[in-house]
């Protein structure tokens, strides 16, 4: 471990790690020394993070994987296992932004689509990864949330719903997890200028907003052996981490 390298030898695995702040993530992971398992639904899209990671020195496992089947997110725990014995850092990035409407007229398989992504597959991957990352000196998990989570915003309600399910399970799992090595935190990146938010703000310029790599840069310190904090959300926008608190 150097200091351009604080992440040798390490095994990190990103969820949603063929485009936007996922696939900025990986790069900046493997630009810090470790081995990225990059987990994504499109093969083509693999193989494009996979030449990145290339280009910066670093290496890439692959796994072409829908969040959506659990039993396939149980294989690849068992796969890591047997691989490496331990998984040192795991950013939960995929997610979907699913339909905005009014609730009452969102039809059942959009939410159960929604929810099946946001929220049961990052549970699934809990499940899976808790004792890999129990395993490795320092294992550091980050979730990517939504300032979504916090607004009760109109025509929002399958994505901010899923989004504040999530930052109730990740700092469920920290305090599940607060006597031993383990630390688990929240990231709101805030608007960047990903697929997703074109999708959200069509006539939104996007070259205003702050390009993926930004993102990865605040999330890569919280991956990081030295990072001691748990039970947090890091808010990009702000640039500083936040406590949770009772409503006032």
């Amino acid at each position: 471990m150097t200091a351009d390298r604080p992440l040798a030898d390490k095994i990190a695995l990103v969820t949603g790690a063929t485009r936007g702040i996922g696939a900025a993530t990986a790069i900046a992971l493997a630009r810090a020394g470790a081995h990225v398992v990059c987990v994504g639904r499109s093969d083509g899209g693999l193989q494009d993070i996979d030449d990145n990671i290339r280009a910066v020195g670093g290496t890439a496992t692959l796994v072409p994987l829908d969040l959506k089947d659990s039993e396939a997110i149980d294989r690849l725990g068992g796969a890591l296992f047997e691989r490496y014995g331990r998984l040192d850092v795991f950013v939960a990035n995929a997610g979907v932004l699913g339909p905005l409407s009014p609730l009452g007229h969102v039809y059942p398989k959009d939410w159960d689509d929604i929810v099946a992504v946001n929220l049961t597959a990052n549970w699934r991957c809990v499940r899976s990864f808790d004792p890999l990352l129990k395993l490795s000196p320092a294992g550091r998990v980050v979730m990517i949330s939504s300032g979504a989570a916090h607004k009760a915003r109109a025509y929002w309600g399958p994505y901010a719903l899923t989004k504040a399910g999530l930052e109730v399970m990740a700092r469920t799992w920290a305090a599940e997890s607060v006597s031993g090595n383990l630390k688990v935190n929240l990231f709101n990146p805030g608007p960047i200028r990903t697929l997703m938010r074109a999708k959200a703000f069509p006539g939104e310029d996007p070259m205003t907003l702050p390009a993926p790599e930004e993102a990865a840069a605040a999330i890569l310190p919280l991956c990081l052996p030295t990072f001691m904090e748990t039970g947090k959300l890091y808010d990009f926008p702000q640039g500083k981490l936040l406590s949770f608190q009772m409503p006032v």
